[in-house]
């Protein structure tokens, strides 16, 4: 056993008093657990840009209540050094212990001096963002692991504009809380006292009031639901079914089919053990209720209510659209929309992430808007927001998205927001229903249109010690020894954003700066053909992603190019 893992191990027998890690800990010091106990306690669970994630259980690489204390240290001693009066915005989620981090981190902050501001139950990311800007906070935290299976819990930290905190403040709390003792060093007090002495506050509703009100004012103009039109939904048991009924009644959505299995929030997520939106196996109950309801449109939300799936009755089947194709698909509508409103779109402008379709640059070109590519995560589309608002054009901002499944329309938060995103798929499912279409058919308009864009994704995991280790030699390999042709299609050019890179644009009429983006781990290999493979490490999972760009005169030809990358991708991620 390693000798430094065997220490951290003793230093938390003797400290950890809750029976359920108490137990765990006494199982993994059994002889034959080495390489769990390793795993448990090899390393302390990375505090990045996107704050935590990892599996529940007992160690310092997993999510408990003493390493959530401990971050939530260095989150309270970030504040103090920056505010004079600090305060924060906190929700959970409906994962498996997430009341209990709610308790502790609310008990940590109030005992630092940091006014609590804690959502009386769950509710979604975006109505965390939503809360940290209505009530003036210094800051955000939400308790989730997003998508991710049910053994896993986050923690995710918001500035106090609602982003998820940038890359200068992350590294401070991350050194703050390397520099915290995880046991001793803790200010920490119970939760019902600092609630009874007014450290802690019970978000008031009209918070939650106040975000479905700014959502409803995204909507279309005039907008109503055709006669007969129908929508299934399902929150897979996490937190989009307050608010998402509650915006879908208030446009005028009536016949609206819960699925009832995934109706209630329930951390075990026991009908779907990867909690999904983009997975069809997570919509299965979903599909089966489609059946007998026969609506215009299936709507999944994940368990924190960012990410949105859709599912769509086409032909006697149904239709799963990607991420980027309902990215495109509101895009273009919505751009479409401003047009026949009489809107000038040339000054709009679009944001979305270097890993997502380029499918969008063309709708760009044809509306004339200008299209902004920005790193993988959502502060960076945020941070867009920001950057119009501060110039005095916050009306400019058309929408948001990534491929993974989040999309933003509107100002009111910054982050993805599957509420506003279920509202206007819906509006656009009705749009196209009074024309004889479904979604899917609308899509493929859109591709006859602009061309077929494809896309794809592999997805290598690589656990462990020895898989970190892995992860970071592919990335140093890739840029070390590149490949000449991927597929069989020579590469013409290659970008390693870990350089720094002008921020791509494609520009409509309205001319702005050019930007420099951040410094990322992420290598474009361009290939001919208009094709491309981009290989990123996940900033939640132990993983590398191969995200794959296939362009064809037909569908068929995309495919069969797409299906030549990922052959190729997955040999270089062997």
């Amino acid at each position: 056993m390693d000798k430094e893992v065997e220490a951290k191990a003793r230093l938390w027998m003797d400290n950890v008093s809750e029976a359920d890690l108490k137990a765990e800990l006494d199982e993994l010091m059994e002889p034959g657990n080495e390489e769990k106990l390793n795993d448990a306690f090899y390393r302390d669970l990375d505090f990045g840009t996107a704050g935590l994630r990892g599996t529940l259980g007992v160690g310092t690489n997993r999510m408990n209540i003493y390493v959530v204390a401990q971050a939530t240290q260095g989150v309270a001693n970030y504040l103090n050094a920056h505010y004079d009066h600090p305060s924060l915005a906190l929700a959970r989620d409906s994962r498996l212990k997430g009341e209990d981090f709610q308790k502790v981190a609310a008990g940590v902050l109030a005992a630092n001096g940091v006014k609590v501001f804690v959502y009386p139950r769950i509710e979604p990311v975006p109505a965390l963002s939503f809360a940290v800007r209505y009530l003036h906070a210094s800051a955000g935290i939400v308790l989730t692991a997003s998508h991710n299976p049910a053994i896993y819990n986050g923690y995710k930290v918001y500035d106090d504009n609602g982003c998820q905190i940038a890359n200068e403040a992350a590294d401070e709390i991350s050194a703050s809380i390397h520099s915290t003792p995880m046991f001793g060093a803790v200010k920490s007090m119970d939760f019902d006292q600092a609630l009874a002495e007014g450290r802690i506050t019970w978000t008031p509703e009209e918070v939650l009031d106040s975000f479905i009100d700014v959502i409803k004012k995204v909507s279309v103009p005039g907008f109503k639901a055709p006669d007969g039109f129908k929508v299934v939904y399902t929150p897979l048991n996490g937190t989009g079914l307050e608010c998402v009924t509650r915006i879908l009644k208030e446009i005028g959505v009536k016949d609206v089919s819960i699925v009832p299995e995934q109706r209630d929030p329930d951390g075990h997520f026991p009908t779907c053990p990867y909690p999904n939106p983009e997975f069809r196996e997570a919509l299965e109950l979903g599909l089966k209720l489609c059946d007998k309801v026969k609506p215009n449109l299936m709507v999944a939300t994940d368990p924190d209510a960012d990410r949105m799936g859709t599912a769509i009755p086409h032909a006697g089947e149904y239709k799963l659209l990607t991420g980027n194709e309902m990215g495109v698909l509101l895009l273009d509508w919505l751009a479409g929309t401003a047009a026949r409103n009489g809107e000038d779109v040339s000054r709009k402008v679009a944001v979305s992430t270097i890993v997502s379709s380029v499918m969008p640059d063309a709708v760009a070109r044809h509306y004339g808007f200008e299209m902004r590519r920005v790193l993988t995560g959502f502060k960076f589309i945020g941070g867009q927001i920001d950057l119009l608002k501060a110039a005095g054009e916050g009306d400019r901002f058309l929408m948001g998205f990534e491929e993974s499944y989040g999309y933003l329309v509107g100002t009111h938060v910054r982050d993805k927001d599957a509420v506003v995103a279920t509202m206007l798929a819906v509006e656009m499912s009705a749009y196209y229903a009074e024309k004889g279409l479904d979604l899917y058919e609308a899509m493929d308009l859109l591709y006859k249109k602009y061309g077929y864009y494809l896309n794809g994704i592999v997805n290598a995991q690589f656990p462990g010690e020895a898989g970190a280790k892995r992860m970071a030699e592919i990335m140093r390999n890739l840029r070390e020894r590149s490949p000449k042709e991927i597929g069989g299609y020579p590469v013409v050019g290659m970008t390693d954003f870990g350089q720094g890179v002008e921020m791509p644009v494609v520009a409509g009429l309205q001319k702005d700066p050019k930007q420099k983006l951040p410094r990322a781990n992420v290598i474009e290999f361009r290939l001919k053909g208009d094709n491309k493979v981009i290989f990123r490490p996940s900033g939640t999972e132990p993983k590398v992603k191969a995200y794959l760009f296939s362009k064809g005169a037909t569908r068929s030809d995309a495919e069969a190019v797409e299906a030549k990358l990922r052959t190729a991708a997955e040999g270089l991620l062997s």
